[in-house]
């Protein structure tokens, strides 16, 4: 599918463009403004740094490298690392083929390469590399092990020089991951200039992450000159890929501005840089706008028969003349909307994919991917899948169907395989990996389908937001085409965007992700023991208070005084008991002495002579007695 052929004039044409030079260090930084349809600015920027070490003892030597950098030469035999962290999704459909493809979430991949390299040292370095520039750049990189890596065998081609012993690659994704300023702060102070002055100034936390789409890249490989391994070159390239809205800043005729963008001109440029350069695409959808200033500078560029036009401006002219000032750029439309309705509408990009799931319930399902070739002659298409372990996929379940553009449903029609490569999973160790090759018809799409069941996941296993459900990552589909029109990649050999410039060749490889899938798993109830803890602190609670009541408190038993049964009188004891408590203040005196007479006298001989003598003298005539007496009485009586 992709020839070793081709990749070996790939190699060649690094050793024929690559120049190698005594040079130390040398920095470049690039800004590309490009108007995509519906309303929307793509701003690309790239910082590359290019160090001539010679020979491997150098690397503790650092002025524009980074010093991490070095080290991980130092410590690992890595030759190449990609490292991506995107938020959102770009639109193959409206916005073409973007500079620099990347997928949701977190994405790394790394070649190692050197002498007595084992599958395992290379695990073991590929997870210890994962931790480094997980701290580096404050990202949940420290999650890639081997249970979502994978090695990938036909799709993913190395991009550094040829170097003595076996090469080994890894790759995995983390499409949970969620780019934020955390991830912005560190990743701009890897640039020599940081974000003090130059281009990187404009990355405001406040405006990048308010974009439709935002990427931060990293990349990082070696070139050796003739496999001499003490004649290499380090080269780390960042970039930082945006789309804005223009709709979100509600101006008439969508004009806008790096003011407008950025929320600030731009400062200057950095002083340990070699070039500075702003490059504006002003065909296609950048002819509606009008610049302001104008460019110094026009070129154009034609690469597999399609053409493209840039205005560049030279920072290093711009700022030339001492004094301090901020540069702007505005992009300005004319005021008849006439002339932007003529516009014609973008060219389909040749190859288009997309991705879902099919199936109901948390038991099985059906991954789909969906292959548009829009082109008239047939394209080579590979597809690769990763199958998180906790899905399981069956093979014998995949297949390949075809239709016409123009026919909305698939039919029975199938496409042979040309190349088929599967390693199971494993629950618990390894995901499951699937490369597939064919060639697709033109004009015609490919529906690539294979069921899968859900597997139920240990308690511990389910992450905080369990219902949220759980990620599949994107799937890559690599294609060759014969033509340059929506492409707009570097070729391997360059490491500046100006090397695209006329870059005509045969054919160009094409690489585009689709979407994650999020798949629900068979997920238990986690608010049964919420409930379970609060009924059990309620009996509880219930229980251990009376319990505490009674071993702590005292228990007195009192006799309680005998009520009058009667109901007349009940009523004339209540009668009589207001009128005691109205004398009872002004008799105080009087009852104490008597009180106090009471207690002296003896007891008669039934022992309610004193009691009754009391109650007497007590009463409110002080000779009549009280109903409760009269009572006592006639019971003695009886």
């Amino acid at each position: 599918m992709f020839p070793e052929a081709f990749v070996l004039l790939l190699l060649v044409a690094f050793n024929a463009g690559s120049s190698l030079g005594k040079d130390n260090e040398r920095f470049h930084e690039e800004l590309v403004v490009r108007p995509l349809s519906g309303d929307h600015v793509n701003t690309y920027f790239q910082f590359t740094t290019r160090w001539h070490y010679g020979e491997k003892d150098n690397l503790y030597h650092t002025q524009l490298t980074p010093r991490v950098i070095a080290e991980l030469l130092q410590q690992f035999a890595v030759k190449e690392l990609h490292i991506g962290l995107t938020q959102g999704l770009w639109r193959y459909e409206t916005w073409g083929y973007p500079i620099v493809e990347a997928t949701s979430g977190a994405e790394m991949w790394a070649w190692f390469s050197g002498s007595n390299l084992t599958n395992g040292e290379v695990d073991r370095q590929w997870k210890e590399l994962a931790n480094v520039f997980s701290g580096v750049l404050c990202a949940s990189l420290n999650f890639v092990d081997n249970t979502n890596s994978i090695a990938p065998r036909h799709l993913i081609r190395p991009q550094f020089m040829p170097a003595n012993g076996q090469r080994f690659v890894r790759y995995s994704t983390l499409p949970r991951e969620i780019v934020c300023t955390e991830n912005l702060t560190p990743w701009k102070k890897l640039l020599p200039c940081g974000s003090a002055s130059g281009f990187a100034s404009l990355l405001n936390s406040g405006h990048v992450h308010n974009t439709k789409y935002h990427s931060l890249g990293l990349k990082v490989r070696v070139l050796c000159e003739d496999h001499d391994e003490e004649n290499c070159i380090v080269e780390l390239t960042q970039t930082a890929n945006l789309v804005y809205d223009l709709r979100l800043f509600e101006l008439s005729n969508n004009d806008f501005s790096l003011r407008r963008l950025f929320g600030m001109g731009l400062n200057g440029f950095c002083e340990l840089a070699d070039s500075s350069k702003i490059y504006v695409q002003r065909n296609e959808q950048g002819e509606r706008f009008q610049l302001v200033p104008a460019p110094t500078q026009e070129v154009r560029s034609t690469r597999g028969g399609h053409s493209v036009v840039y205005s560049v401006y030279d920072m290093h002219e711009q700022f030339k003349d001492a004094g301090e000032r901020l540069f702007n750029v505005a992009w300005l439309s004319p005021k008849s909307e006439g002339r932007r309705r003529n516009l014609a509408k973008p060219s389909l990009p040749p190859v288009t994919v997309h991705r879902y799931l099919l199936g109901h319930g948390q038991e099985r399902g059906r991954i789909v991917t969906e292959v548009t070739n829009s082109h008239y002659d047939a394209l080579p298409i590979m597809v690769q899948e990763v199958v998180p372990w906790y899905v399981h996929a069956y093979l014998h379940t995949l297949s390949i169907r075809r239709k016409p553009q123009r026919v909305n449903e698939y039919g029975r029609q199938r496409l042979p395989f040309k190349l088929l490569h599967y390693t199971p999973g494993k629950q618990r160790e390894l995901p499951s990996h699937l490369e597939i090759g064919f060639m697709l018809p033109g004009q015609t799409s490919a529906l690539i389908t294979i069921d899968v069941d859900y597997l139920l996941l240990k308690w511990l296993e389910y992450p905080p937001d369990a219902n949220h459900g759980h990620y599949i990552g994107a799937a890559i589909v690599s294609s060759q085409l014969p033509m340059g029109r929506n492409y707009t990649a570097l070729p391997p050999e360059g490491h500046l965007f100006e090397h695209s410039f006329n870059a005509t060749r045969p054919s160009y490889v094409l690489s585009l992700h689709t979407e994650a899938l999020i798949v629900s798993l068979p997920t238990p109830d986690f608010s049964m023991p919420y409930n379970v803890i609060c009924l059990a602190c309620t009996v509880v609670a219930l229980a251990f208070g009376p319990i505490h009541s009674v071993a702590t408190k005292m228990i007195i038993v009192g006799r309680q005084a005998s009520a009058p049964k009667n109901f007349v009188k009940k009523i004339f004891n209540k009668i009589f008991r207001r009128g005691k408590a109205g004398e009872e203040a002004p008799a105080e005196a009087e009852g104490a002495v008597l009180g106090a007479a009471a207690a002296a006298a003896p007891l008669g001989p039934s022992g309610f002579g004193s009691s009754r003598a009391s109650r007497t003298t007590g009463g409110p005539s002080g000779d009549q007695p009280l109903l409760e007496d009269l009572d006592e009485e006639e019971e003695e009586q009886d």
